[in-house]
């Protein structure tokens, strides 16, 4: 018999607690998000930028840690764009770093619902106007406080506020949605999303019952 020994062979470091390492260590601002709402064709358009020019601008300004109003302010004073662009790059910089949930806003979370009905202007802004009509798809009591036929009503809810927008989209068609700010959570925003889903589906219903009466 021998008297050598073989050394046991050292195992490898294991390569997940090097890829947690390198994952730990990535800077926070360059965060995945959400993609823009508008499109990279319309703010370089605007703005001269694309989207993508815009994060690596912003990225070595190290916008990742401003707040809303000192990205605002950069975009407008160092690189001359307007206020409301300027807002625009803000808020799709935030989403796409993410540091802004998907429909948050400054002044909260938001939705909306539309629909486009068969209908002429008149008799779709008439039916949300009328309370006797309203009643058929909306049980709530709703005060107005912006009237303006053919284009808007404003009301508040029991969480924000609401804006009903008329649009005419040809002969006999109308495109009514329903844009509901203010809201708290995302929790919020599928709640109310829910309940003015069914709104809008019944209220299609009652203006086309509507229409074959007259």
């Amino acid at each position: 018999m021998s008297d050598e020994t073989t050394e046991p062979k050292k195992k490898a470091p294991a390569k997940r607690k090097v890829a947690a390492k390198t994952a730990a260590k990535k800077p926070a601002g360059k965060r995945k998000g959400a993609a823009p709402e508008m499109s990279g064709a319309a703010v370089k358009a605007k703005t001269g930028r694309s989207w993508s020019q815009w994060f690596a601008v912003l990225d070595q300004a190290g916008a990742a840690k401003m707040t809303h109003a000192a990205i605002a302010k950069l975009i407008a004073t160092r690189h001359k764009i307007p206020g409301w662009w300027a807002q625009a790059v803000t808020v799709g910089y935030e989403r796409a770093r993410d540091l802004r949930q998907v429909n948050e806003t400054l002044t909260g979370f938001r939705t909306s619902v539309s629909r486009t009905l068969d209908a002429g202007m008149d008799a779709a802004f008439d039916a949300w106007d009328s309370a006797k009509t309203r009643a058929a798809f909306l049980k709530e009591k709703v005060d107005f406080s912006t009237r303006n036929p053919g284009k808007n009503l404003r009301f508040t809810w029991k969480v924000g506020r609401v804006e009903v927008r008329f649009v005419v989209k040809g002969p006999k068609k109308t495109q009514v949605t329903v844009n509901h700010t203010g809201l708290k959570s995302a929790a919020d925003v599928g709640r109310f999303k829910a309940q003015w889903t069914e709104a809008m589906d019944k209220f299609g219903t009652k203006l086309r019952t509507r229409l074959k009466k007259a």
